[in-house]
């Protein structure tokens, strides 16, 4: 008798520990929403200023005021395809990676532009 009883409770708790409670469907769009709101807050954004960046160094011209990464301000002397040379006061000239430039200087000419581009 005692055996037909743990036999009936073993396979009661096996068909509840078998049976997903909820549905494993919710937790997977629940996934899929929380995977689309990141993307939408944190990876998009960055995106969209890296092409901002690119398409500064690609347009970047002799007399645009720059920041360099490492704060630098100067004004373009030249553009080769990798080496930029900045003039940082009269006369001294310095040369930089094109990548090491930040941004255009602020409250420069070519800032302006660039804010009117992205409109």
């Amino acid at each position: 008798m005692f055996t037909l009883i743990a036999a009936e409770a073993a396979r009661t708790v096996v068909a509840q520990a078998g049976a997903p409670q909820g549905g494993g469907f919710s937790m997977i769009i629940m996934l899929v929403v929380m995977f689309a709101i990141i993307y939408m807050l944190m990876i998009r954004p960055q995106q969209k200023q890296q092409k901002r960046h690119r398409e500064f160094l690609t347009q970047m011209k002799k007399n645009d005021e720059v920041v360099t990464s490492s704060g630098i301000l100067g004004k373009v002397f030249a553009v080769e395809e990798t080496v930029v040379t900045l003039e940082i006061a009269d006369k001294v000239r310095i040369k930089v990676l094109k990548q090491a430039i930040s941004s255009p200087r602020p409250g420069s000419e070519s800032e302006v532009s660039s804010d009117e581009s992205n409109k």
